[in-house]
């Protein structure tokens, strides 16, 4: 069996339904879009944005806003562990650049957060904006530093 010999089960093609092609076809004159309105129109916007109700005031406007969000402010860190540390064989000073260099974060401008799952073989001078606890005692029973910038 070859692609060019597949043929389409019968009855599963259909050809096109034809538009306004006269009272006696059953799709003319309006051809299927009623009279006037919206969607009867050409090149009119499809439907309407969601939770429009016909022009009465939607839902959403008759509910209170209610609660803030901190989504805004929220500040988000790049995180690294400190087994990702050890697998790249990192020694002497480390830091968003030499991480980011390594692909353990994706830029090195962002803010960086060290955490303390694994642990570490070699004393590491260790660079970033926060470090968790676990990460600072690991760090430091290593006999490295935990350096905030």
């Amino acid at each position: 069996m070859r692609l060019e010999n597949i043929k389409c089960p019968p009855g599963s093609k259909r050809s096109r339904k034809r538009l306004g092609q006269g009272p006696g076809s059953g799709t003319g004159k309006t051809a299927g879009k009623g009279h006037k309105g919206q969607r009867a129109r050409s090149g009119a916007r499809r439907g309407n944005r969601i939770g429009f109700t016909g022009g009465t005031l939607p839902l959403f406007r008759h509910i209170p806003k209610v609660g803030f969000s901190n989504h805004k402010f929220k500040t988000s860190y790049q995180v690294v562990n400190l087994r990702n540390l050890e697998e790249r064989g990192f020694s002497g000073e480390v830091g968003p650049e030499e991480m980011a260099a390594a692909g353990l974060i994706a830029k090195a401008s962002g803010l960086l957060k060290v955490l303390g799952e694994g642990e570490l073989s070699q004393p590491l001078t260790v660079k970033a904006h926060k470090f968790s606890a676990a990460a600072a005692e690991k760090i430091a029973k290593a006999g490295g530093q935990a350096e905030v910038i």
